[in-house]
């Protein structure tokens, strides 16, 4: 599921109601489920086998019993979940890296993400990590998740600050649009770091719709998150640079095209100049290897 902010409106209304407030940690996106009685593992694009893992996750994960338990007790159970592994966020405890933390069971047979209550007391039971809430509103305020935003140091290191922000989840919310979305909040430390933008200014006036575009939905963390995937199994060198960024744009492309039209209006984009500007970005970014 793609997490949408809290401003978007592909959740408006998701705080009319029972809404679970969650800490997002920041990690690469992983699931487990099991098939022919044999656990299964995933990216969040790619179905991973030995020699194409994530990160060491299917390594680190392929002989968990306690998994393996689990989900032969419920096997139409997908885990979909947060593996553990330095990207931007460096601050979390030493004792919290390279673990599976459930966020998120989606039931097969039923079509349905469980939930929290429904699978909490079972993955505890296994000894399988999760994420708990840190709160439970009815009808909540934006000014009302202020509070847990500002307060979440789930799995941080004692006085390394907070996390980087929160998703609100209502199990029985479907938007406008017909889809079951959850939205986050991010908090403004996290956006200022990676808001920084060495080009010079220009006024909004003298933008083209694909500067606007570039500035107001192309974030540095998605850059950076981009080249620690593609270097937590193999080493840097100049030979990735045309992956990296190809990755970037295709990654932008599919993920951001809906709320870039939504934003803009339906712009007339010249994806050529599109892609050149993506371009430009990604080695402003990572100027210190390209």
């Amino acid at each position: 599921m793609h997490i949408e902010k809290l401003a978007s409106d592909e959740v408006e209304g998701i705080l009319e109601g029972k809404c679970w407030v969650f800490p997002k940690i920041d990690g690469t996106n992983a699931s487990v489920w099991l098939s022919d009685g044999k656990l299964q593992f995933g990216s969040r694009k790619r179905h991973l086998h030995e020699g194409s893992d994530n990160a060491g996750f299917l390594a680190s994960n392929k002989d968990s019993f306690n998994l393996l338990k689990l989900l032969s007790h419920n096997p139409s159970w997908r885990l979909y979940g947060e593996w553990l592994v330095p990207h931007t966020l460096k601050t979390y405890s030493g004792d919290a890296w390279r673990k599976f933390y459930v966020f998120d069971v989606f039931d097969e047979a039923t079509q349905r993400y469980l939930p929290y209550g429904d699978y909490c007391a079972l993955l505890h039971n296994h000894d399988i990590e999760y994420i708990h809430p840190l709160r439970v509103y009815t009808n909540p305020t934006e000014e009302a998740l202020l509070k847990p935003l500002h307060e979440n140091t789930f799995l941080i290191e004692d006085g390394k600050g907070i996390g980087e922000g929160i998703v609100i989840k209502r199990y029985d919310f479907v938007n406008k649009y017909g889809r079951q979305t959850w939205a986050k909040l991010v908090t403004n430390d996290f956006k200022a770091k990676h808001a920084r933008n060495s080009t010079p200014e220009v006024t909004e006036l003298q933008k083209t719709v694909e500067e606007k575009v570039i500035a107001s939905h192309l974030h540095y963390s998605t850059i950076e998150k981009v080249y620690a995937k593609l270097t937590q199994n193999e080493t840097w060198s100049s030979k990735l640079i045309p992956q990296l960024l190809g990755t970037v744009w295709h990654d932008f492309v599919t993920e951001e095209i809906w709320d870039i039209l939504k934003k803009h209006k339906n712009p007339t984009l010249d994806f050529a100049r599109l892609q050149r500007l993506v371009n430009a970005r990604t080695k402003e970014v990572l100027n210190h290897l390209l």
